[in-house]
């Protein structure tokens, strides 16, 4: 048992390695930062930090176009932890939940719209940071990381009852589970923006004109889906934790 669990281990400690085509890496002491990924995810925070700022400086009784628009993404948002987590537990959520659904909307839609490409790097090029296994099995990890706190936090020691309920037969299959939740939702995520990108670059070197937009638009549409699923999912794994295990 042991020697599967380490196994296991070792095998997605390779997985984190995977990479298509070459990359830039930065040597900051004794670790490589991929340099491509910071680049951008860094700029996708800036622009959401700059809308942010700009939509909310100047709140009024009557809201102009910029302000209905920041409002109407706010609800959406809260809706989707409302739906998900419960009304009398989600608010507490929704800066959690909107910070993903936003990084990963941002990311998604800096890899389909802006041509990194012709930007030179001295290695590699730059692309979306979801599109490397890094960046999504860090969000999920920390997704793992809000359900158990949000479980813990609400049912304190009793939450752990969960991994034996309804009989302690289950138990392997229970704590699997938890295993197999932020691996689905990394290689989700991973895998359709990889596969976006290779589709929309090979249609630019065989048709470079015309194909290549409807593609585009499908992409946007695409990363805007699992935006959307991973941050409902996000919920949905936190609402479960929060449910009364301890009152049983």
């Amino acid at each position: 048992m042991y020697q599967e669990k380490s196994q296991m281990i070792l095998s997605f400690i390779e997985l984190s390695s995977v990479e298509v085509g070459k990359h830039l890496y930065w040597k900051i002491g004794n670790y490589n930062v991929h340099g491509q990924v910071f680049i951008v995810s860094w700029l996708v925070i800036l622009v959401l930090l700059t809308i942010s700022f700009i939509g909310t400086r100047n709140l009024q009784r009557i809201p102009s176009q910029l302000q209905n628009f920041m409002e109407f993404i706010l609800e959406f948002l809260q809706d989707i932890a409302k739906n998900q987590i419960g009304e009398n537990e989600y608010r507490s959520w929704v800066p959690y939940i909107s910070t993903i659904f936003l990084f990963i909307l941002g990311s998604n839609w800096a890899g389909a719209l802006i041509p990194w490409k012709l930007i030179s790097l001295p290695e590699g090029e730059l692309a979306a940071p979801t599109n490397d296994i890094n960046t999504t099995v860090a969000l999920s990890l920390l997704t793992s990381l809000a359900y158990f706190y949000a479980g813990i936090n609400k049912n304190g020691l009793g939450y752990f009852l969960r991994y034996i309920e309804p009989t302690p037969v289950l138990l392997p299959i229970n704590i699997l589970e938890d295993f197999t939740k932020p691996l689905s939702l990394s290689f989700r995520l991973f895998g359709n923006i990889l596969a976006d990108e290779l589709v929309v670059s090979v249609f630019t070197l065989l048709v470079p004109i015309l194909i290549p937009l409807p593609v585009m638009i499908l992409g946007l549409f695409a990363s805007s889906i699992q935006a959307l699923i991973f941050s409902t999912l996000s919920a949905a794994y936190i609402g479960e934790a929060m449910e009364g295990h301890g009152d049983h």
